[in-house]
C-alpha cells in the first residue's frame, strides 16, 4: 500500500434510513476522491433489510424461531401460522415500497393482501385521516404496518436488538460501561448478525480495503459497527478500521475503555475530513516503511548506507501529528491526540459522492401520519449543509461547546448550486433535505437566488430558526426556489423559558415568521420540548395552549414534543446550578459520557404531562378538539391556561413595515418580463402592463410614465440576477413628473405587483 492508493471501504451500520442513503460516508467519498484516493461505499443497513425482509431471509426465520425455545406471545404464534402468506407476500411489499410496483397498491388496500398482526388493530382509526391521501399513501401505510408486525416478531425471538431505526440501540444508550456490549459482542453471532456478516463478506473480498471507515450517527449504529469490525479483525487483521460520526462525538469524547479498541483501530472526533487525511497520511507511510523494512530483511546483499540516507531524508507525518484521534498505543493506554492542523474550510470539503450506493434499492416508508416525519421517511433526499455549524449557538439546552455547532462557516451561494446540480446529475432526485443545525435565513436567500437565476428546478426543506429576518417576502423566495416544509424550534412556548433558553425568538415572532412560511405554502413543523429546567405546571399547561392557537390559527401543521435531556456538553450540563438544577449521575465508567440525570425541585413533574402532550398533538395535527379545554388531556388536576386566549391571533395581526420603510431591501420579481401597451384614457393615455405567469395572467394599469418606468424595472429584474437592485435604486429612477414614489407604494398598481410576486429581501 502506497501513500497514494490505500483501497478505503466506507460503512454503514445498521440502521439509520429506510428511504434514503444517511450522507456521511458519501460527504468523506466525495472529499477523498477529490484527493485521489479509491473509496468504495456500502449501507450495510440497507443490505441487511433487503437480505432480511426476502422470501428466502424470512424462511430462515420461521425455521430458526420453529427450532428455537422461544416463549411466544398470541401475536408471534399468529404470525407463525400466516407464514405461508408472509413468505409469498415479502417480495412483493418490498418492490411496491421500492417504488417498482406501483400498481400492488389496490390490492393491499381492499384486497385482503397482507397478513395481519397487532400492529393493524389500529388501522380503522386511521381510515378518516386517510381520507385526504392518496390510494399509493395508503398503501404504503399498510405495508409499513406489515413491516413492523415482523419487526416486532424478531424483536421476540431471533433479534432482540432490531428496529429499523434503532437497532440495537439500547446498548449504546447512555452506555457509561462498555460491558454490556462487550458481552453481546462476545456471544455468538444470532441470526441478524449472521446476515450482517454475510452482507459484509463478499464485500471484503471485492474490494480488498487497506482501510475501513465506521460512520456511527446514532446510538443504534453502534453495535453494528462494533459487530462489523470484529469480523473484519478476524478475516484481515491487518485492515485499520476507523469509526467516526454523531454518536462518538457527543458521547465518546472521554473515552477510556481500552477493550473499545480490539474492534477500532482510531476514533476520531467532529468533521472527520481533516483526522481523515492525517491518518492515511500516517497508515501509508507506516505500511512503506514495514515494505522498506521486509525488503530489507529478506535481501542477500543489503546497502545499510543507502537506506540510513533514505531514511535520514524522508521525514513521514509522524503519530503524533494526528488530529483529532483517540488509540490505544503499546503499553495498552487510551491516547487522544490533536496536532493543531487547520480545520478544513467549509467550500473545501467537496462535494458529497453517492456514486456507488444503490438508491434505487431504497424504502419509501409511511410510519406515521405526521406530515413533517413523513418527509423524514418517504421518498429519496439529497443531504446536503448549506453553512457548517450554527450561526447563533447559543441555545443552553444544545451542545453548543461542540465543533459541529460552534463552527459556523458559510460556503458561496455559486459553490452550494454548483454542489446541487453535480449531485442531481449523479443521483437523478432533485429533492434535497438541508441537515444544518439552523439554515442562515441570509445564505438561504442567496441560495434560492442562484436556483432561480441558473433555473435550477429542486424540491428542498430543512431546518431554521423562528427569527424575524424570515419576512413574508423571504418566504415566498423559499418557496419559489423549491422550498417546501421547515422544522424550527418552538420548544417551549413561554417567553420566561425562552429567555432562560437564550433561544433569541420570542412568541409573538414565531407567529408571524411561521405564518409567513405557511401564507408561501411551505409547511412548519415546531420542535417542542417539556420539562426544561424550572418550568412549572402552569408554564406547561401554558405552552400547551399557545401550541393549540398556533395550530387553530393554521400557521403551524407539524410538531413534536421533546422530553428536556441534559447533556454533558451544553451550558446547562456544564453550570447545572445557574439552572436551579443539580446532577445527579450516571457515574463515569469509562466508555459514553454525555446524557446526564438531574433534579429539578422547582419544576413540575415533568414526566406526567409527557403522554397528554402527545395525545393532544396527535388531535391538533389533524385538527380534532381544537376548542376543548386543555384539561382533558391529562389524567389529573391541571391550572387553567393563563395565556391570552388571542396571543397569537394579535402577533398575526401587528402590523408590518410599509415598503418606503425598508429602502436598502433588494427587489426581487418573480415573474416574466410584462408586455407593456398604451390604450387611451380619459385625459391621457394610460400604460398596460400584461404579465404572463404559470398560472394567470394579469394586468397592471397606470400612468404612461409610471408604466414606461415599471415596464424597465421588471424588465431587468427578470433577466439580470447579478445587479442588485435596492428599493432607493429604484426610487432614485423614479420619473419625477409622477410626484412623490413614497404615495406611489401606496398605488393599486404597486400594491397588486406586490402581491404578485415582487419581492422585498
Amino acid at each position: 500500500m502506497s501513500t497514494a492508493s490505500p483501497r478505503i471501504l466506507l460503512l454503514t451500520p445498521p440502521l439509520t434510513q429506510l428511504n434514503t442513503p444517511y450522507p456521511a460516508t458519501a460527504y468523506i467519498k466525495g472529499f477523498l476522491t477529490g484527493r485521489g484516493y479509491a473509496v468504495t461505499q456500502a449501507d450495510l443497513g440497507l443490505q441487511l433489510v433487503l437480505r432480511l425482509f426476502s422470501e428466502a431471509g424470512l424462511k430462515r426465520v420461521f425455521l430458526e424461531i420453529e427450532a428455537g425455545n422461544f416463549d411466544l406471545s398470541d401475536n408471534a404464534r399468529r404470525m407463525l401460522r400466516l407464514q405461508n402468506r408472509y413468505l409469498a407476500t415479502i417480495g412483493p411489499v418490498i418492490r411496491f415500497l421500492q417504488n417498482k410496483d406501483l400498481t400492488l397498491a389496490p390490492r393491499i388496500c381492499h384486497g385482503r393482501f397482507l397478513p395481519e398482526a397487532s400492529r393493524f388493530d389500529n388501522v380503522a382509526d386511521l381510515e378518516t385521516a386517510f381520507g385526504t391521501m392518496g390510494l399509493t399513501d395508503q398503501a404504503r401505510h399498510l405495508a409499513t404496518l406489515y413491516l413492523e408486525d415482523l419487526a416486532d416478531l424478531l424483536k421476540e425471538t431471533v433479534g432482540p436488538h432490531f428496529g429499523f431505526s434503532r437497532y440495537a440501540e439500547k446498548l449504546a444508550l447512555s452506555a457509561t460501561s462498555f460491558e454490556p456490549l462487550h458481552q453481546e459482542l462476545e456471544a455468538a453471532p444470532n441470526l441478524l448478525d449472521r446476515m450482517l456478516l454475510e452482507e459484509l463478506e463478499p464485500l471484503l473480498a471485492r474490494v480488498q480495503p487497506d482501510v475501513v471507515g465506521f460512520t456511527v450517527p446514532f446510538p443504534g449504529n453502534l453495535y453494528g459497527a462494533l459487530r462489523l469490525a470484529k469480523h473484519i479483525k478476524h478475516l484481515r487483521p491487518a485492515t485499520h478500521t476507523i469509526m467516526g460520526g454523531g454518536y462518538p462525538n457527543t458521547e465518546l469524547r472521554t473515552i477510556q475503555e481500552p477493550r473499545f479498541f480490539d474492534y477500532i483501530d482510531y476514533l476520531t472526533l467532529d468533521d472527520g475530513e481533516g483526522p481523515w487525511l492525517r491518518l492515511l497520511e500516517y497508515l501509508g507511510v507506516q505500511n512503506e516503511q514495514k515494505a522498506r523494512h521486509d525488503v530489507r530483511e529478506s535481501s542477500d546483499v543489503v546497502d545499510e548506507v543507502h537506506c540510513d540516507l533514505q531514511t535520514a531524508l524522508y521525514s513521514p507525518p509522524r503519530r503524533d501529528q494526528l488530529q483529532r484521534t483517540f488509540l490505544r498505543n503499546e503499553q495498552g493506554q487510551i491516547e487522544y491526540i490533536n496536532y493543531p492542523h487547520p480545520d478544513i474550510p467549509h467550500p473545501e470539503v467537496g462535494t458529497p459522492d453517492y456514486s456507488d450506493l444503490p438508491l434505487t434499492e431504497y424504502l419509501s416508508v409511511l410510519e406515521v401520519l405526521n406530515p413533517m416525519h413523513r418527509l423524514w421517511s418517504d421518498g429519496r433526499w439529497n443531504k446536503l449543509t448549506v453553512a457548517h455549524g450554527c450561526y447563533w449557538k447559543r441555545c443552553s439546552f444544545c451542545d453548543v461547546t461542540l465543533d459541529y455547532i460552534s463552527r459556523y462557516e458559510t460556503a458561496p451561494s455559486t459553490l452550494l448550486v454548483d454542489r446541487i446540480e453535480q449531485i442531481i446529475q449523479q443521483t437523478g432526485q432533485t429533492g434535497f433535505h438541508f441537515v444544518d443545525e439552523a439554515a442562515p435565513p441570509l445564505a438561504l436567500r442567496d441560495l434560492a437566488v442562484e436556483l432561480l437565476k441558473r433555473r435550477v428546478p429542486i424540491t428542498w426543506w430543512g431546518n431554521i430558526r423562528f427569527e424575524k429576518t424570515f419576512s413574508a417576502d423571504l418566504c415566498r423566495l423559499l418557496a419559489a426556489s423549491g422550498c417546501i416544509a421547515v422544522s424550527g424550534g418552538l420548544e417551549v412556548a413561554s417567553d420566561r423559558l425562552l429567555t432562560l433558553m437564550e433561544k433569541g425568538v420570542t412568541i409573538a415572532q414565531v407567529a408571524r415568521v411561521a405564518d409567513g412560511f405557511t401564507q408561501a405554502g411551505i409547511m412548519v413543523h415546531a420542535y417542542l420540548m417539556y420539562g426544561f429546567p424550572t418550568q412549572t405546571a402552569q408554564e406547561t399547561v401554558d405552552s400547551l395552549e399557545v401550541v393549540r392557537q398556533l395550530f387553530a390559527a393554521g400557521v403551524v401543521q407539524s410538531g413534536y414534543w421533546h422530553r428536556f435531556s441534559m447533556t454533558a456538553h451544553s451550558p446547562v450540563g456544564k453550570n447545572p446550578a445557574k439552572y436551579q438544577v443539580q446532577a445527579v449521575g450516571p457515574e463515569p465508567a469509562g466508555f459514553a459520557w454525555n446524557d446526564l440525570w438531574h433534579d429539578d425541585p422547582l419544576g413540575a413533574d415533568h414526566e406526567a404531562f409527557g403522554p397528554g402532550l402527545a395525545k393532544s398533538l396527535y388531535n391538533y395535527l389533524h385538527g380534532v378538539a381544537l376548542d376543548e379545554p386543555l384539561a382533558r388531556w391529562f389524567d389529573f388536576k391541571t391550572p387553567r391556561p393563563t395565556t391570552p386566549r388571542h396571543l397569537v391571533q394579535q402577533a398575526l395581526q401587528a402590523p408590518e413595515k410599509p415598503d418606503f420603510a425598508r429602502p436598502n431591501q433588494r427587489l426581487f420579481w418573480l415573474g416574466n418580463a410584462p408586455e407593456f401597451r398604451l390604450e387611451a384614457g380619459k385625459k391621457a393615455p394610460r400604460a398596460v402592463l400584461t404579465c404572463y405567469e404559470q398560472a394567470e395572467d394579469f394586468e397592471v394599469k397606470t400612468t404612461e410614465a409610471a408604466g414606461r418606468w415599471l415596464h424597465q424595472l421588471l424588465t431587468q429584474l427578470s433577466h439580470d440576477y447579478d445587479t442588485k437592485v435596492l428599493l432607493r435604486d429604484a426610487a432614485a429612477s423614479f420619473p419625477k413628473s409622477e410626484g412623490s414614489f413614497e404615495a406611489f407604494l401606496q398605488t393599486p398598481a404597486w400594491q397588486l405587483l406586490r402581491e404578485k410576486g415582487l419581492l422585498l429581501i
